[in-house]
């Protein structure tokens, strides 16, 4: 199963539903909360390529986006490929 990381704050919407999709997906993350941690949202914004809002998401290192881009990889089929979910 590859790594995934997720940074969130505790009171987005989009990180919920992020995190409810990749739950529903039996997929265990590593969450970085960066409510009130600026070194942890300095670190976010430099591994996704200068993206400063939440989520950011992270497949085996690689920056896949925030909500909206992972359901559209669900929705093309390319979410479960990344995951390594057989369909």
């Amino acid at each position: 199963m590859p790594k995934v990381e997720i940074y969130t704050t505790m009171f987005c919407p989009f990180c919920h539903q992020a995190k409810k999709l990749l739950k529903n997906k039996f997929v265990d993350f590593i969450e970085y909360d960066v409510s009130s941690d600026a070194e942890g949202r300095t670190k976010m914004t430099e591994r996704s390529g200068g993206g400063t809002s939440v989520p950011q998401i992270f497949i085996d290192d690689k920056h896949v986006g925030g909500c909206d881009d992972i359901y559209e990889l669900d929705m093309d089929g390319e979410l479960n490929t990344l995951l390594g979910i057989a369909d």
